[in-house]
């Protein structure tokens, strides 16, 4: 496991943080390979919260990159025009997205083929190496405080989604006192419908 981090001088564990794991590390190394690109444009997809938009902007401030965040709410046309200046100024246009065409329903059928020539970059959901890490972090911006042992509890028993982590941090801190055991968080979560897998297990 490892982190990247922008060039801003900020303490450690602060929001620029990128932990990098099996579920991402493939549109790391693409991204940090960017000049073997056939074309001066990639599109960056993955789910909401999974810190695709944090990578895009480690990557502009690395390589002088210009950003099209949030894609599918740009003008298409805008998207084409960057594109097309990208290659020209041979300087890289990394698109963020949900998620690549056909799903993202895109219209503007020369805008569509550079996307299709353009590299894609997936970063996946989160896996079993970077939940409790998202875990523990989510936690201390919260005030959270849990033990290794709950915090891999938790780990095991819910949604396997950026998503689903950020919303047990927020139930939590706002249901309990912040110091949290294994019962404490059971019954907390189960409660709001948090929980994929319980067991009887209660022990901290």
């Amino acid at each position: 496991m490892s982190q990247l981090r922008l060039p801003l001088g900020l303490p450690e564990a602060s929001e620029t943080d990128f932990l990098v794991s099996d579920s991402n590390a493939r549109a790391v190394q693409q991204l940090e390979h960017w000049a073997t690109w056939p074309v001066m444009a990639a599109l960056l997809v993955g789910p909401r919260k999974s810190g695709r938009s944090l990578l895009a902007r480690i990557f502009a401030a690395k390589n002088g990159a210009t950003i099209i965040d949030d894609a599918e709410r740009a003008d298409e046309a805008d998207i084409f025009h960057a594109w097309n200046d990208a290659q020209g100024a041979r300087r890289p246009l990394l698109i963020v997205a949900d998620a690549a065409p056909p799903l993202w329903e895109v219209t503007l059928p020369d805008l569509r083929s550079r996307l299709a020539a353009s590299p894609l970059l997936e970063i996946g959901p989160p896996d079993d190496a970077l939940i409790p890490l998202l875990l523990e972090r989510a936690f201390t911006r919260h005030l959270l405080h849990a033990t290794p042992a709950v915090i891999a509890w938790i780990a095991r028993r819910i949604e396997r989604s950026h998503v689903a982590i950020l919303r047990v941090a927020d139930v939590l801190e706002m249901e309990t006192d912040g110091r949290l055991s294994i019962p404490v968080v059971k019954t907390t979560l189960q409660a709001a419908s948090l929980l994929t897998h319980s067991d009887d297990s209660e022990s901290e």
